[in-house]
C-alpha cells in the first residue's frame, strides 16, 4: 500500500492514565494532574479516560466542560483524545448487539465533542457495524473515532480486519485506528519480569513463558502452548495464570506493519515501561517506530502512556518525563 512520502508532524502529549497510581491513591486530583503535565513539560496534548477522570461520565455538565476548557487555556494545553469504553458484556450471558453498542457509545462520543476532543478512542469489543450506525453522528460532530489496536492484536487480526472491511465500504476519513506501541515490543520489560520473580515465579516457568512469547505464532496458540507445557512442568496454576498475562500485555509485531493502515491512523499510544542507561526504552524500539510514522506522513498526537503502575507503585511523573525526552531526541534527529 502506498503511503504519503512527505514528512509528517508528530505532536507529543500525555494520557492521564499514566498517572493512575497517583490519582487512585488520591496523591493528586484531576486538576493537579493537568497542572503536572504542564509543569513537567509533557504536553501540549492531553488524553483522558472518560470513566476514570470525569465524575458521572458519560454525562458531562456544562460546568465541567467549562472548567476543563479553562484548565486547557490556563496551562496552554490541548485536548488530544478521549478514551471511551465499549462495555458490550454488561449484561451477564449476552453481548450487546451492534445497535445496543451504538447507543452505548453515542453519549460518550457526544461527550468527547463537547469537551473539544478531536478524537475518541474506542475498543474492539464494539462490533464494527456499530460505527456504521454512528457515522451520521460522527460526521455531524466532526470528530474522529476508532478502536485501539492493543497487544496481542495486529493489523491482520480478525477484529481489526472486520473494521478494515467496514472502513473500505464507508470510506470516511473520520473512522480510523489508534495503534498502541506495545504491539511492537522486542522484549518484555525487565521491571515486569523482576516483579514476577519477587512474587515467587520460578525461573524455569518464567523462561518458558518468555521463549513462547517471542515466537511468531498467534496469541491464543502461545497461551495454550504455555499452559500445556506449564502443566507438564507442574507449575502451580495460580503462577501459570499470572505468567499468561504477558501474552496480552505486549506482542512482538513488526513496526512496519503499521504502514498497511497508515492513512487511517487517527491517534497514537506511545506505550512504554523501562529505560536503559542511555535513556532508550528498553523493550520497545522507538528509534524505529517514530521515524516510520514521521516519514509516512502521520500528522497528529501521540500520547505517552506509562503502564508500569499495573505491577509497581510509581506516580508515573518521572517515567513520562523520560519518555518525552527520548521522543524529542529522536524527532530532533529527523
Amino acid at each position: 500500500m502506498n503511503v504519503q512520502s512527505t514528512p509528517g508532524e508528530l505532536k507529543l502529549g500525555t494520557t492521564l492514565y499514566s498517572f493512575t497510581a497517583a490519582f487512585h491513591s488520591r496523591q493528586a486530583s484531576f486538576e493537579q494532574l493537568v497542572a503536572k503535565v504542564a509543569e513537567l513539560g509533557v504536553g501540549p496534548g492531553i488524553e483522558l479516560v472518560g470513566f476514570q477522570s470525569i465524575r458521572g461520565f458519560p454525562v458531562v455538565s456544562d460546568s465541567f466542560a467549562g472548567h476543563f476548557r479553562e484548565l486547557m487555556a490556563r496551562y496552554q494545553l490541548e485536548p488530544s483524545c478521549l478514551s471511551i469504553n465499549a462495555d458490550t458484556a454488561l449484561c451477564r450471558g449476552q453481548m450487546m448487539t451492534p445497535e445496543e453498542a451504538a447507543r452505548y457509545l453515542e453519549p460518550q462520543i457526544r461527550a468527547a465533542a463537547k469537551l473539544g476532543f478531536p478524537v475518541a478512542k474506542s475498543q474492539f469489543a464494539a462490533p464494527a457495524e456499530s460505527l456504521r450506525l454512528l457515522l451520521p453522528l460522527i460526521e455531524q460532530l466532526g470528530i474522529k473515532v476508532g478502536p485501539e489496536i492493543h497487544a496481542p492484536l495486529g493489523v491482520d487480526s480478525p477484529p481489526v480486519l472486520a473494521y478494515r472491511e467496514l472502513y473500505a465500504q464507508v470510506n470516511s476519513p473520520l473512522l480510523g485506528f489508534v495503534p498502541d506501541f506495545g504491539t511492537c515490543a522486542r522484549t518484555l520489560p525487565a521491571s515486569y519480569l523482576d516483579t514476577l520473580r519477587r512474587r515467587g515465579i520460578e525461573e524455569r516457568a518464567l523462561e518458558l513463558a518468555v521463549s513462547i512469547w517471542k515466537g511468531p505464532e498467534s496469541p491464543q496458540w502461545k497461551r495454550d502452548e504455555f499452559n500445556r507445557r506449564a502443566t507438564e512442568l507442574n507449575v502451580e496454576p495460580t503462577k501459570a495464570s499470572a505468567l499468561s498475562v504477558m501474552f496480552s500485555m505486549l506482542s512482538p509485531h513488526k513496526p512496519e506493519s503499521w504502514l498497511e493502515i497508515m492513512p487511517q491512523i487517527i491517534h497514537l499510544h506511545g506505550k512504554f515501561y523501562d529505560f536503559d542507561a542511555e535513556g532508550n526504552e528498553s523493550s520497545i524500539p522507538y528509534g524505529q517506530i517514530l521515524p516510520l510514522f514521521m516519514k509516512a506522513g502521520y500528522r497528529g498526537y501521540m500520547s505517552s502512556e506509562w503502564e508500569g503502575h499495573l505491577y509497581a507503585w510509581e506516580p508515573g511523573y518521572e517515567p513520562v518525563r523520560q519518555h518525552h525526552a527520548l521522543c524529542r531526541r529522536i524527532l530532533a534527529a529527523m
